[in-house]
């Protein structure tokens, strides 16, 4: 047996939850039993359904209602919840917090001092009179902030209650996720007994698992609980928020245990206090929390940067001393197919967002109930301590010189605090990628977008994916357990998971041809493979701007400073996109090439001294027509299109001649005009993939432009006022004197070209003579529009929401501005990164 197919018998075998039966599902590749033919069978015996077995259906309601066996939900590892009077103990708890009564505090005394300076609290002519009626205005204003505060957390905290409501919720969302996930929730069974153990641990110490799942579906947090439910582990607290709460569906998430917090807090102080008490007491309690680490869900199937919200309570709380520790659990949660990718491809193609509401829950849900979806992967990573963490980190930032003189020990120090606290967050997103599952339909879809081609046989699609299996478990990833299926079986499910709209399949030929139909879509599926591969593709793309010149062998060589120079570029570019190794450029860099030279892709050239000078395509790549080098680059290509496209876009906000620089444009305005030029590129040739203009690509590339000064960017303290932007000074392109005319030279036009070397050749850009003429035309006109919007203070004709955003700044966010662009340079020399 050869190594691989060791590696695959020996790993841990997944467990099959379907209905009330958990079986044991083998790992890798087993032979298919000859007198058994496995299809749903083991679904369809456990989750009855009333028109075809009312008896059988009706018995299993009585058996959740009245708690026969594991659905009583008695014997729970973790601390007590669903007991009368436990939202009530919660809030009392909350209420009393030292935290928040010192607040309500200060927010008391500030009110009474701004008063004073108004004079409405004038003075009298007794001094002890005054005092009493300060005092006496002081406890209305407390009792006021108390009333607020206390209604506040009556509406945020969750309400684990009755036994009998959540046996019944289990049953009722069991019975709906396992007719649309037909194939049932797998986890590792090695994952779930350490965890169990964990979880035993953690009970006696009174601490808290706090759960940081990957979010790629509202699924999510309803396939977590169920685990927990039928594992039984205590059901954590899940952060939700507030625009869930809706009518009937937000009751009974909260009885479920959602705890509802505002998408944006603003600069409520009363508010933000009332979280951290609220995380305080679950922490010193031992109770469990969950919260996406993400923040919201990924519309692009791959991992977002880290949002630090709630991370940031949970790290207030040990820091502060408050709570002694808790234990982090990063969680995957992997699909064959997301229910909700339809919706999300018509928001990344800038249709707005639909509110939640009830109308739109209740024939979602009846829709469900015809979907095969396939199957849910939930991966757990191994627990770890955070306050072991916190001390770890600080004993090596206290050891390595910094640039900055800081005393890396003092764990109140602001610089500090954000230094752990991303660390720990991108710590968090690379356990959840080491843990990760590649589903079937991930692998199908990843070989359809990187095939040159209309189409792929079927005996080639096999070939490819097989391929594409091996090279993920030598990176170290993990393929979905397959059973005792073949592989050409298990391609024939991922298929009919996807669906006619997303691969199409033409019969009628000499083999059955399969093609993408729908590749924004389909591209959410191939960014779940995307992560294992990042450090190749850079490799490929940098090497393709010599690739891409034709020619011999020779002429397409690349020395290696400028290889590596271009892949510190892309990789500094694409910073806010990827999670990449913690081991340094270099490091990483040396193993990729090596492991490239490995699999016979590429050939190095070495001196004397074996130092690397010269990287190019092997004889045997070239042979096989550059199939597994392609690969790497169609991978890249996207997402180094959409960078171009953000950049190209920027190029348009220059100031018209004669026109003062002080004019701002608004945010989203500049974002959607860059999606908009982006589709006229597309269908014009100057852009190779529609995947270009996904708006969250573009808007991650314009935050990325926003760290490193390329574009300045001013938020107001009024929420009703959107963010407002402007090219720096320093980077702005010139225009011709005489025409007005943007010019293809400056700093932001060679930045974009840089970007553009590593782009994918097409015929309508063998130079670049199309981007200094056609293309820039187009983003000048669609630049003067935003101006002159902008000067009018208007939206498209049409009055913005709320505020219009000024197009000049008050003398305020002058200031404010300038301070941030001393503190983002400052950032930029601590974190000690390379930079565009």
């Amino acid at each position: 047996m050869a190594p691989d197919d060791r590696d695959r018998h020996d790993s841990a075998p997944d467990l099959r939850i379907l209905g009330d039966r958990i079986t044991l599902q083998p790992s890798g590749f087993v032979e298919p039993p000859k007198d058994k033919d496995e299809k749903d069978e083991a679904l369809m015996k456990n989750v009855a359904r009333f028109r075809s077995e009312p008896l059988r259906f009706l018995r299993d309601v009585s058996l959740y209602v009245s708690g026969t066996g594991w659905r009583a939900y008695d014997e729970v590892i973790g601390q007590p919840i669903f007991y009368n009077g436990f939202s009530e103990h919660i809030k009392t708890q909350v209420m009393s917090a030292t935290v928040l009564q010192t607040k309500i505090a200060q927010l008391a005394d500030l009110r009474i001092s701004v008063e004073e300076k108004q004079g409405l609290l004038p003075p009298s002519s007794s001094g002890r009179e005054y005092e009493i009626r300060k005092a006496k205005r002081r406890a209305e204003l407390v009792q006021g902030l108390q009333e607020v505060a206390e209604h506040l957390t009556d509406n945020m905290i969750c309400k684990f209650e009755s036994k009998t409501f959540i046996r019944g919720a289990y049953y009722l969302v069991t019975q709906l996720l396992l007719r649309a996930y037909h194939q049932g929730i797998h986890v590792s069974s090695e994952e779930v007994l350490r965890l169990r153990n964990v979880a035993e641990e953690a009970e006696k110490k009174k601490q808290s698992i706090i759960f940081l799942p990957c979010h790629r579906s509202h699924v999510d947090y309803v396939a977590q609980q169920l685990l927990c439910y039928r594992l039984g582990l205590a059901l954590p607290v899940v952060v939700a928020g507030d625009n869930l709460n809706f009518p009937l569906v937000g009751s009974f998430l909260q009885h479920a245990g959602a705890m509802y917090i505002r998408r944006s807090f603003g600069d409520d102080q009363l508010y933000t206090t009332l979280v951290q008490a609220y995380i305080d007491v679950l922490l010193q309690g031992g109770y469990n929390l969950e919260c996406f680490i993400e923040g919201g869900r990924s519309r692009t199937g791959k991992l977002l940067p880290p949002k630090f919200g709630i991370l940031s309570f949970v790290l207030d709380s040990l820091l502060s001393g408050r709570v002694e520790d808790a234990i982090i659990c990063p969680v995957s949660t992997q699909y064959d197919k997301v229910i909700e990718t339809e919706g999300y491809v018509t928001e990344l193609l800038g249709v707005p967002k639909k509110k939640e509401n009830l109308a739109d829950f209740l024939s979602g849900g009846s829709n469900v109930l015809s979907l095969r979806l396939g199957r849910v992967d939930v991966r757990f990573h191994e627990p770890w301590s955070l306050r072991g963490f916190i001390d770890d980190k600080v004993s090596r930032l206290s050891k390595v010189p910094s640039a900055i003189h800081v005393d890396w020990t003092d764990t109140k120090n602001q610089v500090v605090r954000q230094k752990l606290l991303r660390t720990l967050g991108y710590k968090v997103l690379a356990d959840i990628n080491d843990v990760s599952v590649v589903m079937p339909t991930a692998l199908i879809g990843t070989v359809l977008l990187t095939l040159r081609g209309r189409g792929v046989g079927r005996a080639e699609l096999i070939r490819r994916v097989e391929w594409l299996t091996e090279r993920v478990r030598a990176k170290g990833g993990r393929v979905a357990h397959f059973g005792n299926l073949p592989l050409s079986d298990v391609i024939e499910r991922g298929l009919e998971v996807l669906g006619k709209d997303l691969v199409g399949v033409v019969e009628g030929l000499a083999e059955p041809t399969y093609y993408a139909v729908d590749r924004f879509q389909l591209s959410f599926y191939r960014n779940m493979t995307i992560h294992l591969f990042i450090s190749e593709a850079l490799v490929a793309a940098a090497l393709y701007t010599k690739v891409k010149q034709g020619g011999g062998p020779a002429i397409q060589d690349i020395p290696y400073k400028e290889l590596r120079d271009q892949v510190l570029f892309l990789s500094s570019l694409f910073r806010g996109e990827f999670i990449y190794s913690g081991e340094g450029l270099q490091v990483n860099l040396e193993r990729t090439l090596a492991g490239l030279e490995a699999d016979n892709i590429i050939m190095i050239e070495r001196d004397e001294q074996r130092n690397i000078t010269k990287i190019g395509l092997s004889d045997a790549e070239r042979a096989a027509g550059r199939e597994n080098y392609d690969f790497y680059c169609f991978l890249i290509w996207p997402f180094i299109e959409a960078s171009w496209l953000a950049a190209v876009s920027l190029m348009g906000l220059t100031p018209p001649l004669g026109q003062k620089d002080d004019v701002w444009i608004q945010v989203s305005r500049a974002q959607d005009s860059a999606q908009f030029l982006g589709k006229t590129l597309y269908h014009q040739g100057d852009l190779s993939y529609f995947e270009a203009v996904n708006k969250e690509t573009l808007k991650n590339s314009y935050q990325r432009f926003e760290e490193e000064g390329i574009i300045q960017v001013v938020r107001s303290k009024d929420s009703r006022i959107p963010p407002r932007l402007r090219v720096s000074p320093e980077w702005r392109p010139r225009r011709d004197e005489v025409t007005g005319n943007l010019t293809a030279s400056g700093k932001l036009w060679d930045f974009t070209e840089k970007i553009a070397s590593s782009r994918r050749e097409g015929k309508n850009r063998r130079d670049g003579a199309t981007v200094s003429t056609r293309v820039i035309r187009l983003t000048d006109e669609l630049g003067q529009k935003l101006w002159e919007e902008a000067v009018r203070g208007v939206d498209g004709g049409k009055k913005a929401k709320g505020l219009n955003a000024p197009a000049r700044l008050s003398a305020e966010e002058e200031r404010v501005l300038e301070r941030s662009q001393r503190e983002k340079k400052k950032r930029r020399t601590l974190e000690g990164r390379a930079h565009l």
